[in-house]
């Protein structure tokens, strides 16, 4: 079957590839334009654009979905079936119309919960137990569309974004390529969302910055959440500090919320608004990694200090 592929990051590698091995006729992929990256401002290509130049298939990196131009390549091509896997953007309703078989979008949540751009990240930061990835037929809406199939996993105490995104990257193309082999087979149809709907908004910077007076898990929640970017920080001093790997400790606070409660040799106590938070490791910026017990003999945190010290 003649596919057009839509992805962009490291989570669409898995789906694309399985879509190659099957055998299935992928002619071109689809991807967001190169970015300028780092220090050294240096062109970087998406993930997907490198395995695609791999196995010799076209790209395109449209910086407009809504172009004639566009439109008239991929509609030259007459895919039977358009995949659309992390792409990154909104598939206009005249390229959602093109396809005979489709538009099939492989989405990182169990839809109706958590549609949007970061469902992997808002799993986490909400305190979810279980998430999953689901299979459905595009419409204009927003993850809106009727579910082909769905597949449920744990998430994991110690889990962060990628180690969950990675495993839900492999669960998920093969339920790609299982839905699109029962699409071919004519024995599967999509049924309506049901249930209560959630978003997952895109992630932006200042979505990191620590609450204090949250729960204790909540704030581990958020550090688990948003790594690797933007990160769960507070600002000592001005300098901004990432929190990299953190604990709940079982006990009652005693300090105001964001005081530092204990200095051990391994660890960073500090009190929330319910519970302590163990920082085991952080990332000052432009530092190395370094343990939380570190930076606070470093920077000459002293217990009952908080944290936010200007």
């Amino acid at each position: 079957m003649r596919i057009i592929f839509f992805g962009t990051p490291d989570f669409a590698i898995p789906s694309l590839r399985e879509l190659i091995n099957a055998g299935e006729d992928v002619v071109l992929v689809v991807t967001k334009p190169d970015k300028v990256k780092g220090r050294g401002q240096l062109l970087s290509q998406p993930p997907v654009k490198e395995l695609a130049a791999s196995y010799g298939i076209p790209v395109l990196q449209p910086s407009s979905l809504r172009s004639a131009e566009f439109f008239d390549k991929i509609s030259a091509i007459a895919p039977e079936m358009i995949v659309v896997v992390a792409y990154g953007k909104i598939l206009p309703a005249a390229i959602l119309a093109l396809p005979p078989k489709g538009c099939i979008n492989l989405h990182a949540s169990l839809l109706p919960k958590f549609r949007g751009a970061a469902p992997i990240q808002w799993a986490i930061i909400s305190g979810e137990i279980t998430t999953g990835v689901t299979t459905m037929l595009m419409d204009e809406g927003l993850d809106t569309g009727a579910v082909f199939l769905t597949e449920k996993t744990e998430i994991l105490p110690d889990d962060t974004t990628p180690t969950l995104s990675a495993r839900l990257s492999v669960i998920g193309s093969r339920l790609l390529l299982e839905t699109i082999g029962r699409i071919n087979a004519d024995s599967i149809r999509p049924v309506p969302q049901t249930g209560e709907s959630t978003y997952a908004p895109i992630i932006r910077k200042d979505d990191g910055r620590i609450d204090w007076s949250r729960p204790a898990p909540d704030i581990v929640n958020l550090a688990r959440g948003l790594l690797p970017w933007p990160g769960a920080f507070f600002l000592f001093q001005h300098e901004k500090v990432i929190l990299i790997k953190t604990k709940t400790k079982s006990g009652t606070a005693g300090e105001a919320p964001g005081v530092v409660e204990k200095i051990s040799k391994d660890e960073l106590l500090v009190a929330t608004g319910k519970g302590t938070v163990s920082i085991l490791q952080v990332k000052p910026a432009g530092r190395q990694l370094m343990s939380g017990a570190a930076f606070a003999r470093g920077r000459r945190i002293q217990e009952g200090m908080g944290l936010e010290h200007s």
